[in-house]
């Protein structure tokens, strides 16, 4: 009787940049377990805010990185883009809130990032002419509190604290990305470094991490409240739920077509 061999995997370190917010927390807490066949890839997470992530990728710091999909075309050049882990609003999205109505095209806007994909189809929404001022993400909503900001464009759990803040919102960029397309509105996307070796064998292991996540929600998701800012369990596993969905798991025709026509390209995948 023939003894297949044992796979003998080269050593490959893996930086893995991610959004320091639940739902990305969620599709990365499996790299920190023994579930996963990680086929000898030595994976370490990076959190940071998806502004700084950005700015990383126009560097080519890190080899996989979260980043905004409107930022994409900025780093082509260095990134292929996965076909998972993705996040997209369906009918949903970062929206913009004030303490009153405001006219959003006199307003100074609070921002999270000129390459974020939310100042991005904010733009698009609004005009190109409108005015803003760019801020970390977890700043914006007590700038608008303050009264420091006339308005706020609100990422990640903010979308449902706003109003715990007394605050209300105007304009919701992912209702609005449907009324005008009929798809689903990608914010985040991950990409791969060109030059990474053995790239199929770090995405099939990032996307057995989302499904590992998903099989073990309730410790996925108490490791990513840790990325919440305080927000309770319930808050923490609606915001997952919004945005780790099928289409993290495969965006397929819908969701690349819905990238392409945010991007005004196809771009390359992985």
């Amino acid at each position: 009787m023939r003894v297949a061999p044992r796979v003998t995997w080269a050593t490959v370190t893996v930086r893995i940049g991610h959004s320091a917010d639940p739902d990305d927390a969620f599709m990365v807490w499996a790299l920190g377990t023994d579930l996963l066949d990680t086929r000898g890839l030595e994976l370490e997470p990076v959190a940071s805010d998806i502004q700084t992530l950005n700015e990383w990728a126009l560097e080519g710091r890190l080899e996989v990185t979260a980043l905004s999909a409107g930022a994409y075309p900025a780093v082509a050049d260095r990134y292929r883009l996965l076909g998972h882990g993705a996040s997209f609003g369906e009918g949903y999205g970062p929206i913009v809130v004030a303490r009153g109505e405001v006219d959003l095209h006199e307003a100074e806007i609070a921002t999270p990032g000129a390459l974020t994909t939310a100042t991005r189809v904010l733009r698009l929404a609004l005009g190109a002419g409108i005015r803003t001022r760019d801020l970390p993400f977890d700043a914006v909503l007590d700038e608008v509190v303050s009264g420091r900001a006339e308005a706020g464009l609100l990422i990640h759990e903010g979308q449902l604290t706003f109003a715990d803040a007394g605050l209300v919102k105007l304009l919701d960029l992912g209702v609005w990305w449907r009324e005008q397309t009929g798809l689903p509105l990608p914010l985040g996307l991950v990409a791969l470094r060109r030059d990474v070796e053995r790239a199929e064998d770090v995405s099939a292991v990032l996307l057995e991490a989302i499904h590992a996540g998903l099989a073990h929600r309730d410790e996925a998701l108490a490791y990513a409240r840790e990325f919440g800012r305080g927000i309770d369990e319930a808050t923490a596993d609606e915001f997952v739920a919004m945005y780790v969905n099928d289409l993290t798991l495969d965006m397929g025709e819908r969701g690349r077509a819905a990238v392409a026509r945010l991007l005004g390209d196809e771009p390359e995948y992985v």
